[in-house]
């Protein structure tokens, strides 16, 4: 799997390694805020946003949960800074890294591509650069966040990551396509 590409509509790609921690906790709580910029440099994402600075990135998942996107090397280290400055606080920081794998999808035809195998509103007046959106990928878990114009990454779990790269690369084939873009 490491490596994989797929031509077609657009190019899907293995992004590699990337380090992803899970954080759960009051997220409107002031020791979070801080948390979290201390941890990453990042400031609180909105509901559905990612906000990045530099190699990190903090993703909205739900209403008490967060991921952060980091260096793989520095996942373990993230996860124990954001427990460490959490302190006394409810909260939970897991390394999830080596559980998840990451497919990158890029061209103008990735919202046809996708709009095949997911019933999440992709479509440009629901779904921006910027935004991360839980869903589906045909019996798959999954999670789609838009990196710009033409590019999103698909997050699912790494058991399942061959199945998710034939799909998407099934899915980028000609025909069928729905008129996104």
């Amino acid at each position: 799997m490491p490596g994989a590409d797929a031509q077609g509509l657009v190019t899907i790609r293995e992004a590699g390694l990337v380090g992803m921690v899970t954080f759960r906790g009051d997220l409107s709580a002031a020791a979070t805020k801080k948390a979290v910029k201390s941890a990453t440099g990042c400031d609180m994402p909105e509901r559905r946003g990612v906000v990045t600075a530099g190699d990190n990135g903090v993703a909205w998942m739900s209403p008490d949960e967060l991921l952060v996107i980091c260096p793989h090397d520095l996942a373990e280290r993230v996860a124990a800074d954001l427990s460490e400055a959490m302190g006394e606080a409810h909260n939970l920081a897991l390394n999830v890294s080596d559980v998840r794998a990451v497919f990158e999808v890029t061209g103008p035809a990735w919202r046809d591509v996708l709009a095949k195998v997911t019933p999440a509103d992709l479509s440009r007046d629901v779904f921006g650069p910027g935004e991360m959106r839980r869903t589906r990928m045909a019996q798959v878990a999954a999670a789609v966040w838009m990196t710009g114009d033409d590019t999103v990454r698909v997050i699912c779990f790494r058991s399942v990551a061959r199945y998710m790269f034939d799909l998407l690369a099934l899915s980028a084939q000609e025909g069928g396509a729905v008129g996104y873009h």
